[in-house]
């Protein structure tokens, strides 16, 4: 009985305490790239132990696969059933969710994409670049398996000067060849899964932000920090569309901060999250897997 209530703890702790200790400190900013490991490991870590903590639980009460036990007149089998059924829901939905977000993001990005090509003119200046003839700033790129845009309007034009301009168009660019919304597509895919009075905004909100410190550090290195920084204060409060990754979307302050300061270099903090992100795993990777291994290990023996 003590490996579900250690899982159903170690759930809480990461749904919960450990992300709003996380989210409150700086030190994530100084490593973007290993940060973002960590907050994917306490999200899917969180999710293995609530749906390890109702599986243990079955298997204390009703038996491990392969030596079922289960009686339908007791009312503790009954309710060992009760939490497995509870269990796989938690698992169906979170594998809806992720059917959901994935096909409902590629129609809506589709749609603004051939709205995008009917109304903003080609420009060669990088690849997929399209100007709109709109009078607010607006600088995102769509990211796409094949056709990615980055769309820029007359509005941004008139505010960036030409370095500033291609400070701008190396940060989405750097959005484009790692991916980002493959990143935040995950977040959203575990955020939507789970009702609004489980679920927590911090691990979507840092993804959004430590994605574009990662955009920043990328831009940085190949046009210098000085030109991304006057582009976004520039472009600061301008509008973003929802499906697409805005070069002033968010945290202003605290990247144009970044970029006024030397380039972060810590290994060794990055070396040490990666590792907490690995060992955090370990735990509900292992609870879930091995009674599944195993009772596959019996029916094959």
């Amino acid at each position: 009985m003590i490996t579900p209530i250690l899982l159903a703890a170690l759930a809480l702790v990461l749904a919960g305490p450990a992300p709003a200790v996380i989210a409150r400190s700086e030190w994530p900013y100084r490593i973007p790239r290993a940060a973002v490991a960590l907050w994917q490991a306490l999200a899917l870590a969180a999710v293995l132990a609530a749906l390890g903590a109702g599986i243990a639980l079955s298997y204390s009460t009703a038996g491990q696969p392969g030596q079922p036990r289960f009686d339908p007149s007791s009312g503790r089998d009954l309710a060992a059933a009760a939490v497995l059924a509870l269990t796989a829901l938690v698992a169906v939905r979170l594998a809806w969710s992720v059917a959901k977000v994935a096909v409902g993001t590629r129609a809506r990005r589709k749609r603004h994409r051939d709205l995008v090509d009917i109304l903003a003119t080609p420009d060669g200046l990088v690849p997929g670049l399209r100007v709109l003839a709109e009078r607010t700033p607006l600088a995102y790129c769509l990211p796409a398996l094949r056709g990615s845009r980055v769309i820029v309007s007359v509005g941004a034009l008139e505010r960036l000067s030409d370095v500033e301009l291609r400070a701008v168009l190396a940060h989405e660019q750097a959005h484009l060849r790692a991916r980002h919304d493959l990143v935040l597509e995950a977040f959203t895919m575990v955020h939507t899964a789970f009702p609004r009075w489980v679920r927590s905004d911090l691990a979507l909100e840092q993804a959004r932000t430590l994605v574009e410190l990662l955009a920043d550090d990328d831009a940085r290195r190949r046009k210098g920090p000085a030109p991304l920084a006057r582009a976004l204060v520039a472009l600061a409060g301008s509008p973003a569309p929802a499906d697409g990754l805005a070069a002033a979307k968010s945290a202003t302050l605290l990247r144009v901060e970044r970029l006024t300061s030397p380039a972060p270099n810590h290994p060794l903090l990055a070396a040490s999250t990666y590792t907490g992100a690995a060992a955090l795993l370990v735990l509900p990777t292992v609870t879930v897997a091995v009674p599944v291994l195993r009772a596959l290990l019996t029916a094959i023996g």
